[in-house]
């Protein structure tokens, strides 16, 4: 790797066959590139009308700390996964919620075994190799019950509601005129991939998707020497580290390295 003048950018772009890396502090010159910016800075906030009117407080699940800082507030929770639902069960104990979600959420009886999280990342890899947007672990799975969502059901917790239309100064309102009345929007929406800074690679297809390859999934197709860990079925920490040491051996051998 080149090392060159700093610069503000942050942007990874081509010149003359190497990648330019610009960072916030300075320009680097390389062959190739293992990207591990994961998700966590780029939690998902869906529009929806009215949300600038809102005078209560709206927080993403990576904000959230504790139910308590909630108690004497009705929260109306947006979201329809695993985050969601413990926000749920903790907030419900302390204060009155809404639970609101685009799709019907899919429960299931059992536990979340080694086989169900060996099928989900399966699932999302066959995914990323043909280009296709990650998808969720829930959205593979769905919810299996625990005892504390049972008993989160008891309190009523569980009435999921669809997605409401607009966010109006003091709550929220449905297409067929209800209302709720709320204090706090905490999005449990998930993140997305903070990819943003290779957009001039023009890595995505039209919808959105990269196809990867490579013996974990890692490899972009469309420019081998780029490597994305933390992305599709490398998401948790335990696959990023394994994906990361087969991309760093992957990438050597593609440059001649080993």
């Amino acid at each position: 790797m080149k090392k060159n003048s700093g610069c503000a950018a942050k942007v990874v772009c081509e010149r003359f066959g190497r990648l330019r890396v610009e960072t916030d502090r300075e320009t680097f010159s390389a062959e190739g590139l293992i990207n591990a910016t994961g998700t966590w800075e780029t939690p998902s906030i869906p529009a929806y009308p009215g949300a600038d009117r809102f005078e209560g407080q709206q927080l993403h699940s990576r904000d959230y700390q504790t139910a308590d800082a909630f108690a004497g507030k009705h929260v109306i929770v947006v979201g329809g996964g695993i985050s969601a639902l413990q926000h749920l069960d903790e907030i419900s104990q302390v204060t009155t919620t809404t639970w609101v979600t685009r799709r019907e959420p899919q429960f299931h009886e059992g536990p979340f075994t080694q086989e169900d999280g060996r099928a989900a990342v399966a699932a999302v890899e066959e995914r990323v190799r043909n280009g296709l947007v990650p998808g969720s672990v829930v959205s593979v799975t769905g919810i299996p019950w625990t005892p504390a969502l049972r008993a989160a059901a008891k309190r009523g917790a569980l009435k999921r509601l669809p997605i409401f239309s607009e966010i109006l100064p003091h709550g929220v309102r449905w297409p067929d005129g209800t209302e709720q009345k709320a204090e706090v929007i905490l999005w449990a929406t998930g993140f997305r991939s903070s990819l943003d800074h290779l957009a001039p690679l023009q890595l995505r297809a039209d919808d959105g998707g990269i196809v990867l390859g490579g013996r974990l999934a890692t490899r972009v197709e469309k420019n081998p020497r780029i490597h994305l860990v933390g992305y599709g079925p490398s998401a948790s920490t335990i696959g990023a580290n394994r994906a990361g040491g087969a991309a760093a051996r992957e990438l050597a051998a593609h440059l001649g390295l080993i």
